[in-house]
């Protein structure tokens, strides 16, 4: 319902966006909603809006976010990728990128590619993976993860949105602020180090994974902010990170 709202989140989205020194000449979105058993990268012209989700309200269904796609910028992802990686024609944008995206650059405007989060890999193989992806930060595009660092809808305080967060979900959240300031990366890729609080935190992976694709693409004494922070539902970290 972040689509629609207009809230302390939504507005630090719209935040992000203005305050980039330049637009971005296109979107490498990872979203946990594409968490399928292949390293897939969405290849068409226009992509279609997911709606990916049951049980809201009707207007939300109606919602587009008509960003254009690249057929050359997904191939040179795939090629990036290769031999692993392979072109799309059937997904879109799911509601990990569009609900957010729709914040940031409201116009859709900018071209948006999707790359899937292979369910068969490890938390290693997805960062190795993501650091091949940095050459295209120099080409002037914005490589963005969609997820949550504490995601646990078993926990969520449904119709409580407001409740205060769990303690370990508390605790999970400060350990991976930590280890981000402080340069862990060893931790934050094999995050059950964290401690018992992980298993609460990260129930399964597909969530936490798209930390690791942003996590990839930082460079030596790279500055890292929070320009997001906040508990949805008392299980649901609305954390945002951003490198440089």
């Amino acid at each position: 319902m972040n689509a629609l709202a207009n809230n302390a989140f939504t507005k630090a989205w719209s935040e992000i966006g203005t305050a980039l020194p330049v637009e971005p000449k296109a979107v490498l979105c990872v979203s946990a909603h594409w968490y399928v058993p292949k390293t897939a990268v969405t290849a068409m012209a226009k992509p279609r809006t997911i709606h990916d989700f049951g049980g809201f309200p009707p207007k939300l269904y109606k919602v587009e976010y008509p960003a254009p796609g690249s057929l050359e910028f997904a191939a040179e992802v795939a090629d990036l990728l290769s031999p692993d990686a392979v072109m799309d024609t059937r997904w879109g944008l799911d509601h990990g990128t569009w609900s957010v995206l729709m914040h940031i650059f409201p116009a859709a405007n900018i071209p948006v590619v999707q790359l899937s989060i292979d369910e068969t890999r490890t938390p290693a193989w997805h960062y190795d993976t993501a650091r091949k992806l940095g050459r295209l930060r120099d080409r002037g595009v914005l490589i963005l993860g969609s997820g949550n660092i504490v995601h646990n809808l078993h926990t969520y305080a449904w119709g409580q949105r407001h409740l205060q967060p769990y303690d370990w979900a508390l605790r999970f959240e400060k350990s991976v602020r930590s280890a981000l300031s402080e340069g862990d990366v060893e931790s934050l890729v094999e995050y059950e180090r964290l401690g018992s609080d992980a298993l609460l935190s990260v129930p399964t992976p597909d969530h936490y994974l798209p930390l690791l694709y942003v996590l990839a693409q930082r460079r030596e004494n790279e500055p890292i902010s929070f320009p997001v922070e906040g508990f949805d539902g008392g299980s649901i970290s609305m954390l945002a990170v951003r490198i440089g």
